[in-house]
């Protein structure tokens, strides 16, 4: 018996619902700047976190717009540049001046618009300022020393791993759900596979990247494990309450690019300070 039109569409879609040929191929072109970016020109790499968190601050912004909640992007946008310019050249102290002076560019910003909710946008404003070029400042801490590259790789390949592990550990045992009213879908022993992949894999890099005892790869693949479950747990719970599936359409088969970053943001500060005071103390 052959396939119809609704049979073929659900092996190409998968259990995810999403286009799983064009978010391979996506993912890989996605993968393949970055690493390029990363290894041959350390400034590119940088300059490509910049854009992209300015099309992440914008995809966050117009998500909580469409639910009244106003978030003053420009304050917003300027200081992205300024906290993620400013570690890349300077470390983290410019990164937290960044984003302070970017805390009290929202306040008033907002102080001249005379519609109600200045409150809410401006908390919204600081969320947004911390969730996305804050915790992605961090990244830029890490490319910062010699070995920097490979610092970045490891956060790269323990989230990659730990999304994967998770992932076909989930549709092939998944049956019991961490956390069902926020992402239904995501099972403890999703969970599993990612500790077991994400710190495989971190137990590689600290090895042979690092020539770091292997022990340290352990603790490093279990932090960075639990922050992207977190971390993704945390933006499904955004997503629920904003009453959307993706943060926009921007990439096909995966959403936006905050439904790519949802793993890394919040990980990227906890590998940052594994990295820096486990692995290569």
């Amino acid at each position: 018996m052959t396939d119809g039109p609704t049979g073929s569409r659900s092996r190409r879609h998968g259990r995810a619902g999403r286009d799983l040929r064009a978010a391979t191929l996506v993912g890989v072109g996605l993968g393949a700047v970055v690493l390029s970016s990363l290894f041959l020109l350390e400034a590119a790499f940088a300059g490509l976190v910049v854009v992209v968190m300015v099309v992440a601050v914008w995809e966050l912004a117009t998500a909580l717009g469409a639910r009244s909640i106003q978030v003053p992007v420009v304050p917003v946008v300027l200081g992205t540049v300024l906290m993620l310019v400013g570690a890349y050249l300077g470390g983290g102290s410019p990164l937290l001046v960044g984003l302070g002076l970017t805390v009290a560019a929202v306040c008033a910003w907002r102080l001249g618009d005379p519609r109600p909710g200045y409150l809410r946008d401006v908390s919204a404003g600081i969320f947004t300022s911390v969730y996305v070029p804050f915790l992605a400042g961090f990244a830029l801490l890490m490319v910062r020393p010699d070995d920097g590259a490979w610092r970045v790789f490891a956060l790269l390949v323990v989230v990659v791993a730990s999304d994967t592990g998770g992932l076909f550990a989930g549709v092939l045992a998944g049956r019991h759900p961490m956390a069902p009213s926020v992402s239904p879908k995501k099972s403890w022993e999703g969970f599993g596979g990612s500790l077991l992949l994400g710190v495989g894999a971190a137990v590689l890099v600290a090895v042979f990247a690092f020539d770091a005892p292997w022990w340290t790869g352990v603790v490093l693949g279990v932090v960075g494990v639990v922050g992207a479950t977190l971390g993704d747990l945390g933006e499904s719970l955004i997503k629920r309450d904003l009453g959307i599936k993706d943060m926009s359409q921007l990439l096909p088969g995966h959403g936006g690019l905050m439904d790519r970053l949802d793993s890394l943001l919040p990980t990227a500060p906890l590998v940052w300070l594994v990295l820096e005071y486990v692995v290569t103390a």
